[in-house]
């Protein structure tokens, strides 16, 4: 087929596949990144503090948490999809994308259900200041109506990306994130429906961006074709999918209450607090995008190779993404210690919101560094379905040690110093953990291919 003997994954250099891999994700995670920007820049310089609070604080972090925990289960799916496309095995890799469709399907209508019933609780359980509550809530419900199609563009994304092809979700990101903006502009500045505005222009932009994809599938001429008259639930398969994502969202879901009792600190010192760390994680998320790429990019490298029987690739590709993503992440910390400034004025003109901003930023910054290891031996390990001892390992490092961090160290000393030093501590930690499980104990250390 045309698509399998363009894709150089498996043959190629390895440096030079994982960058051309990796720099449509980059690109891709950016949009999604000023896609979910957009919406707070336009409420927090038209609407208010307030405003930036709903849509960047509280709501923000549940709907990352939870959106996060399919995402991370559905990477099972990719794991599965890059193994046997390198094994090029077709009949496996249809399985497994009619079934990872229709289990997003089934999984959004669930999630739109629960996340509009649950909305208040959720958000008074992170205690949410009084004053940005309703707005919170009528964000977050607005947010799951849309649930569906967010979850159908991250499966159809992730099957894309599985088989090499990280350009056309690139594409389907960038349209989809203009028409985010030109809504927002149109619902919140125009019509001026405030946070309703910017929750409207978010779920028809994922809508538009779910139904590209779709059509993408529906037409390509590879093994990864969807056709919907197979869409089912396959029982042997998603066991499969469950068994290699379910611990990659279990951690995911780590992070993200862990983040969340993070919020929950944060909300305590009150609402221009909330207000900069809301601005500040939409700077902050420059970094994570570019090593949540490359993440990707070595899960991906390492799925196929492992699949094609190529061990000497896939111990040179985590070797490899990790020079790259140590040097990336020294330029990102310099650069955003230095200019990140700048970025505060996008989002709001309130001088005191900006002087705490500046503060969080000039802290953390420089600790980026520290995290590099988890994302790529982490992607690595999950590459060659090694998923449960790294969700362990993260359980200890990162949820564990941060939740006790917030519980007993932060009434001793309540300021945003004691409440952020929690994330050096708990990288510098969960990176020893990795470093020695991949080195001393790992399936890479000395594996055979295994796929069946």
């Amino acid at each position: 087929m045309k698509a399998e003997t363009s894709n150089r994954i498996t043959e190629g250099v390895i440096w030079q596949q994982l960058l051309l891999f990796f720099f449509p994700i980059l690109f891709g995670t950016f949009f999604q990144q000023l896609y979910n920007a957009a919406d707070a820049m336009i409420v927090g310089r038209f609407v208010g503090k307030e405003a930036l609070s709903a849509v960047g604080g509280s709501a923000g972090m549940l709907t990352n948490m939870i959106v996060g925990f399919f995402v991370g289960l559905s990477s099972g799916a990719s794991v599965i999809i890059s193994q046997y496309y390198g094994a090029k095995r077709p009949e496996m890799v249809g399985y497994a994308v009619h079934t990872s469709i229709a289990f997003s399907i089934a999984a959004g209508i669930i999630m739109m259900a629960a996340g509009i019933i649950l909305a208040p609780w959720m958000l008074t359980a992170m205690g949410t200041p009084e004053d940005v509550m309703a707005p919170s809530i009528l964000y977050l419900r607005i947010y799951f109506l849309g649930m569906v199609g967010n979850l159908v563009y991250n499966t159809g994304a992730a099957i894309l990306r599985a088989v090499g092809d990280s350009k056309r979700p690139l594409y389907f990101l960038i349209i989809s994130c203009l028409t985010n903006i030109l809504l927002d502009v149109l619902f919140v500045i125009v019509f001026r429906l405030g946070v309703m505005g910017a929750a409207c222009a978010t779920i028809l932009s994922q809508l538009l961006s779910a139904s590209m994809v779709t059509v993408c599938l529906m037409r390509t001429a590879d093994m990864h074709r969807l056709i919907w008259k197979q869409v089912r639930l396959d029982a042997r398969m998603l066991r499969r999918i469950i068994r290699i994502g379910f611990p990659a969202g279990v951690q995911s879901v780590m992070y993200g209450l862990s983040n969340v009792i993070v919020q929950s600190g944060i909300n305590s010192l009150g609402t221009d607090s909330v207000a900069a760390w809301a601005a500040y994680s939409k700077i902050d998320s420059v970094f994570w995008m570019m090593v949540n790429s490359f993440g990707i990019a070595v899960t991906t490298f390492v799925g196929q190779n492992y699949g094609a029987g190529k061990m000497d690739r896939v111990r040179g590709g985590v070797r490899s993404c990790m020079k790259m993503t140590l040097a990336a992440s020294a330029l990102m910390s310099w650069l955003i210690y230095n200019w990140g400034i700048f970025g505060y004025e996008l989002f709001t003109s309130d001088a005191e919101v900006i002087r705490i901003g500046i503060a969080m930023m000039q802290y953390l910054a420089p600790t980026y560094v520290t995290y590099v290891a988890i994302e790529v031996l982490s992607g690595s390990l999950r590459g060659v379905g090694d998923c449960w001892v790294p969700m362990m390992l993260c359980m200890i490092g990162i949820c564990a040690i941060r939740v006790g961090w917030i519980l007993f160290a932060v009434p001793l000393k309540r300021d945003m110093y004691q409440i952020m030093f929690c994330y050096p501590l708990t990288w510098v930690v969960t990176t020893i953990l990795f470093v020695v499980y991949y080195l001393g104990f790992s399936r890479l250390k000395a594996t055979k291919q295994r796929i069946t």
